[in-house]
Order: C-alpha cells, then sequence, then structure tokens
C-alpha cells in the first residue's frame, strides 16, 4: 500500500475507456466493503461518479465521512451486497476476506459481479473464487498505488479474470487498468512488484546506514543512490503525503515468502518486524517512517 520511479505508486497502460450511461445504468448499484486508508478515497470516486454505494467497514465510525456525502451504511457484509449490481472489496488481508466473504456471498445475487482489490496473494482470491455461487462473476483486481492516487483515480488495477469487460466502467472510476490473465494472476503480480518495492526500500535505509558508518554526508549519498539503480526506491523510501501502513507491508512480505524461498525478502521482513517492535506506532505509520529505524539499529 510502487515504478521503479516509485513501485507503490506504479501507473499502468491499458486504459478503460470512459465510462458508458448504458454501463452505469447496469451496473448502478455498488457495495463498497473496507473503508480503511485506501478503500474509502477509492469510494469516495465511485460515490461522485454518481452510482448509489452502500458501504460497511469492521469499525463502523470509520465509514462516517463516506455515509456524510452519500454513501448508505451497512450492518454487515450480507446487509451491503443483498442489493448490490457490483462488490468491491479492500481489505487488510487474506484472514479478513475470508471473513467478510463467508458472511457476504449467502447474500449475493445472480449476475453480481465481484471486485476484489485489496492484497491477499493468488491462494486467497482462489478460496473466494471458489466459494461464489453460479452466475456471480470475481474480478481479481488488486492495485498499485497509494492514498493521493487513489483520490485522484489514477491507481494502476492489475485486472483479472473473465469479468473485466463487464466492470469496465467501474474500474475507469478508479485507475488504469493492465488484464493479467485468469483469477488470481492479478494478485500474483501485486506480490511479486509489493516484494519489490519492500524490499527495495529496506535495501535503502541499510546502505544509508553503510553511508552513515563510512562517514558520507547524508545528502551527497541520497542524491547519488537518487540517481541509480535504486532511484524509485529512494524516492519511495522518502515519500510524503502518502500511507502505505509498515505492517501491510510485513503482511505482504509474508505472503511472498511463503509461495517461494526468497532470504533477501525475508531478512527485510525481520527488519520491519524488529522496527516494529521497536516502535509499536510504526505499524500503522506509512513504510518511509521506518527507514530512520533501519538506519540507525
Amino acid at each position: 500500500m510502487f515504478g521503479m520511479a516509485a513501485m507503490l505508486d506504479i501507473r499502468l497502460s491499458h486504459p478503460c475507456g470512459a465510462p458508458s450511461v448504458d454501463a452505469m445504468e447496469q451496473l448502478e448499484k455498488i457495495a463498497f466493503l473496507g473503508l480503511g486508508h485506501m478503500g474509502t478515497p477509492m469510494a469516495r470516486r465511485l460515490l461522485a461518479s454518481r452510482h448509489p454505494l452502500t458501504v460497511w467497514n469492521r469499525t463502523p465510525a470509520k465509514a462516517e465521512p463516506v455515509v456524510a456525502e452519500g454513501a448508505v451504511l451497512a450492518e454487515d457484509p450480507a446487509g451491503a451486497v443483498r442489493d448490490a449490481d457490483v462488490v468491491v472489496t479492500m481489505l487488510a488481508g487474506p484472514d479478513a476476506l475470508d471473513a467478510v466473504a463467508a458472511a457476504a456471498v449467502p447474500a449475493l445475487r445472480p449476475g453480481t459481479y465481484w471486485i476484489e482489490m485489496s492484497t491477499v496473494g493468488p491462494d486467497a482470491v482462489r478460496r473466494l473464487d471458489a466459494r461464489l455461487p453460479d452466475g456471480v462473476t470475481l474480478v481479481d483486481a488488486p492495485v498499485m498505488g497509494s492514498t493521493d492516487k487513489a483520490a485522484a483515480g489514477a491507481l494502476g488495477i492489475l485486472a483479472g479474470g473473465d469479468g473485466v469487460d463487464g466492470v469496465a466502467d467501474v474500474l475507469a472510476r478508479l485507475g488504469t487498468v493492465t488484464r493479467t490473465g485468469p483469477p488470481g494472476s492479478a494478485a500474483a503480480l501485486k506480490l511479486v512488484l509489493n516484494a519489490a518495492a519492500i524490499g527495495a526500500v529496506a535495501l535503502v535505509a541499510e546502505v544509508l546506514r553503510l553511508a552513515d558508518a563510512l562517514g558520507l554526508d547524508d545528502t551527497t549519498a541520497r542524491t547519488a543512490l537518487a540517481r541509480g539503480a535504486l532511484a524509485g526506491a529512494v524516492s519511495r523510501a522518502f515519500a510524503e503525503d502518502v500511507h502505505f501502513g509498515t505492517a501491510l507491508a510485513v503482511k505482504d512480505l509474508d505472503l511472498a515468502t511463503e509461495a517461494a524461498e526468497l532470504p533477501a525478502l525475508e531478512a527485510a521482513s525481520e527488519h520491519y518486524r524488529r522496527a516494529i517492535a521497536a516502535t509499536p506506532a510504526l505499524a500503522h505509520a506509512d513504510l518511509s517512517a521506518t527507514v530512520t529505524h533501519l538506519r540507525t539499529v
């Protein structure tokens, strides 16, 4: 929550095109589940497009700003999706998605599209796909970009599955689409991109620690790194006005290291875990906030 110009902030190709009036009428009722740092600005984009929007969040108070702008708050996931033509989930991880799916799936109507936009890994997406009833179509669509891109409708959307065309107008409100293949393929690519970026930010912190140990001027070292192969990671390591929580970064690295033997990423994950253990507030702070800690311990 990168191009190397900022890999958690990547822009991707193949625009969906301008939303059509007919498609908006067909998909007029949207349920949005998960109103965290990313979900809230995304939901606002859909609300601004005049789609009737029902929202649900585990912590109802976080839904208040969107409800104040015209969304309807549901008491539970089932209530949110019961009348929806399109369901969008933007949740913290695989466990949250599994729990929401267990509650919501029995209330789905045939013909509904479920757009899963969280970073949960391909296994969780396949589990969701397997539990959906006949007539409900899954679109695997995690996003690249942070809160600023979400607010601007400029996210990069990785999209897998056969239902992408059916929700092209909804996706166009949120960003630009790159098609990846079957369900699970977008989740897999998102994991690859995030793992590369999160690992690179940890590497930036470590090489700056080396620069400190060698007595190099900080500005000189950072400027040189920003002109080299780590340019995007340096930019992301010191980014401001964006948010991708460090605990979520650790979750993404866990998903990656469960899928393959990745010693360097395991080491990066351990760096972040130690930072959180030493300063618990870093768990919910942007990834860039850990860089100072990683340079000095």
